[in-house]
């Protein structure tokens, strides 16, 4: 795609290029705000209100909320066996072929990273283990507003199935006829997940956390959702009620790119994440004029273009053009921000690597759009988001399952070892402790 004419106009949506340099310090956190965190009071109130009710009222609750929200009225949220079975007629073969590919992709990939339990002689006597173990109920929460995300179900249930969770549970939103999105259902099915409800929102997580008549309560959730479902897994995770697999609200993407960028591939990245919601934001960082100015014209072009204009225009209009001096100030920025996404538009990227503290997936070069890791890549793409890349990671194998610590003491180990224990149990003050480990001493002895 070509870049426009310099006469060409450029949407309004489109964000001015602001100099990093020129802003102050309340200006640089001010460009590098979520805009959900604008909203995260009245949005915890609201979803405050859904788990109450869900809580207190169980389905005749979850019936009046979705057909509020979602515009319909369900006698059951469960799908059925025709419901499946409507669905995998309906599903071109096409679609089903890419599914059952990057199913088989994910798959490779999540394997490759399980691990395994280990035991260690810690002391003569003395063995520590770790043993693991999957989590025995997990709900998966599968968005399909305004677009349906069979890939989630991929993304969720591939890695629940490695480590052999007994039980699996996934809501999504109902269509407006009622049904469930027919290719989240074949997603489902082929990662072998055990039970699907039709609901969405706060609602759904609601359900799978204190359970109701129909909707079994979880030992975990995951999935990605809009403000309002990170919202209700965070207060639920606060309760201590159940636990979740991490903050994963809306979507959005950081790039940083050279003056050698592909400023159409730039702006497509930027708008692909964009296109996801309202309340999506896109960054850009380069330290070269040119290209950004590129990357705005091809912005408001492919914007033109896009069936999600509206949606998208929403998102760019509180996204970010920033101008840096270097490329390695773009990286200090990248790392306070924290990207769900990070896509680096460089020449050697790969050697800029090791600058990169933070980010829930790196995507590398100009051929490696991230969109191949929304989809088919084999990489997870329920990633943290609003900052949450610090201190967690994207789903793994591990995510659904507990480990155990396993030790056993001989006499002998514990000739080894128990005076340690006595000694720091007395210092703590804890003569119980000192007593448990001494009385054995004194018969390991005699």
């Amino acid at each position: 795609m070509s870049a426009p004419t310099s006469t060409t106009a450029i949407d309004t949506a489109i964000p001015a290029i602001i100099d990093w340099c020129d802003a102050d310090a309340d200006a640089r956190t001010e460009l590098l705000r979520r805009p959900t965190q604008a909203v995260a009071a009245q949005t915890r109130s609201a979803v405050a209100d859904v788990l109450d009710d869900v809580r207190a009222r169980g389905d005749a609750a979850l019936r009046e909320l979705t057909q509020r929200f979602d515009r319909v009225t369900l006698d059951d949220f469960e799908v059925g066996a025709d419901e499946f079975a409507a669905a995998e007629a309906a599903v071109p073969e096409a679609l089903r072929e890419a599914m059952a590919n990057a199913a088989a992709r994910i798959e490779q990939f999540h394997a490759a990273g399980m691990t395994p339990g280990y035991n260690v002689d810690t002391a003569e006597g003395v063995n520590c283990a770790r043993i693991v173990r999957p989590i025995r109920r997990v709900g998966l929460y599968v968005p399909a507003g305004t677009a349906p995300l069979p890939s989630t179900a991929l993304m969720l249930g591939v890695p629940a199935r490695l480590a052999g969770c007994r039980e699996v549970v996934l809501c999504t939103p109902p269509r407006p006829d009622g049904s469930a999105d027919p290719a989240v259902l074949v997603a489902a099915r082929l990662t072998g997940v055990h039970r699907v409800f039709k609901l969405g929102g706060a609602q759904a997580i609601a359900a799978m956390t204190f359970g109701t008549a129909r909707v079994p309560a979880c030992d975990k959730l995951f999935g990605p959702g809009n403000s309002f479902v990170t919202e209700a897994k965070q207060q639920v995770a606060q309760s201590g009620t159940v636990a979740i697999d991490m903050p994963a609200g809306p979507s959005e993407v950081l790039v940083i790119a050279d003056a050698g960028a592909d400023a159409a591939f730039v702006a497509a990245d930027l708008l692909s994440q964009a296109e996801h919601g309202p309340d999506s934001q896109v960054l850009l960082l380069s330290d070269d004029d040119t290209l950004l100015e590129r990357v705005r014209a091809e912005l408001s072009t492919q914007l033109a273009t896009l069936p999600r204009a509206d949606i998208a225009r929403q998102a760019m209009a509180r996204s970010r053009l920033l101008r840096v001096e270097t490329l390695e100030i773009a990286f200090e920025i990248s790392n306070r921000y924290a990207p769900e996404h990070l896509i680096l538009a460089l020449r050697s990227p790969r050697n800029w690597l090791d600058r990169v503290e933070v980010a829930g997936s790196v995507f590398l070069g100009d051929w490696t759009p991230e969109a191949l890791g929304d989809y088919c890549s084999g990489t997870n793409h329920v990633l943290p988001t609003g900052g949450a890349a610090r201190a967690w990671s994207g789903v793994s194998v591990a995510s659904f399952q507990n480990t155990v610590s396993v030790q056993s003491a001989s006499a002998a180990g514990i000739r080894a070892i128990g005076p340690d224990a006595v000694t720091m149990a007395r210092a703590e003050g804890l003569d119980a402790h000192a007593n448990a480990v001494a009385l054995r001493l004194a018969k390991a002895a005699a």
